[in-house]
């Protein structure tokens, strides 16, 4: 599949304003973002299967990148994390949520191709920059900055809402106290998903 681009996106890169870019956006249209999404559907700026990478954007010109529940269902998420560093200005941020493997309804929806866990991002980091527990971060060259990370607890029924938002704000408090939820708790108190912000690395 070819990207479609509806805009007229070398001239918006040339005029040197902020370049945001929302991937995957399906039918939202957000202000001040241009929209990329595989669906040809009115509110969507470029029309691109993201699996083949961002070829419609040069080396080193978004300033920001969003990109919510859209990861879990790429198969090439190697290939897609090296487009956005790609892209992404040295000062450059993504901005990603994505489901906890924990999270009930992540199971339900057949177009999920993967899981992400409180480490998955941490293969793209350096050792001395990781959490207390090291991942091994030698199956690829690529690498970022984690700025943030919290786990999002949600919940569609009002009284369990109450809980998992006051168990959030403990549980994210400190690193400690993550890591230890996702090794000792994640199974008893599910996790709904994961918001982390990083950049490319120095």
């Amino acid at each position: 599949m070819e990207s479609f681009v509806k805009i007229d996106l070398e001239k918006i890169i040339s005029n040197g304003g902020p370049l945001i870019i929302e991937l995957g956006c399906g039918q939202k249209s957000i202000h001040g973002r241009i929209t990329v999404d595989k669906v040809d559907l009115p509110n969507v700026d470029i029309v691109a299967d993201i699996e083949n990478g961002l070829s419609f954007l040069p080396d080193n010109c978004v300033d920001e990148i969003h990109c919510r529940s859209v990861l879990e269902h790429i198969q090439n998420f190697e290939g897609l994390i090296r487009e956005i560093v790609r892209v992404l200005k040295k000062s450059g941020e993504a901005h990603v949520f994505v489901p906890h493997f924990s999270n009930p309804y992540y199971y339900s929806d057949y177009t999920h191709k993967r899981f992400f866990g409180l480490y998955t991002f941490y293969y793209f980091v350096d050792t001395e920059r990781q959490l207390k527990r090291k991942v091994p971060n030698f199956y690829t060259d690529i690498r970022i900055n984690i700025i943030s990370q919290r786990l999002v607890f949600r919940s569609p029924f009002w009284l369990s809402r109450q809980i998992k938002k006051a168990f959030g704000i403990l549980i994210n408090c400190h690193r400690f106290f993550i890591e230890f939820y996702e090794q000792h708790l994640c199974y008893i108190f599910p996790c709904h998903g994961i918001e982390i912000v990083f950049m490319p690395a120095d």
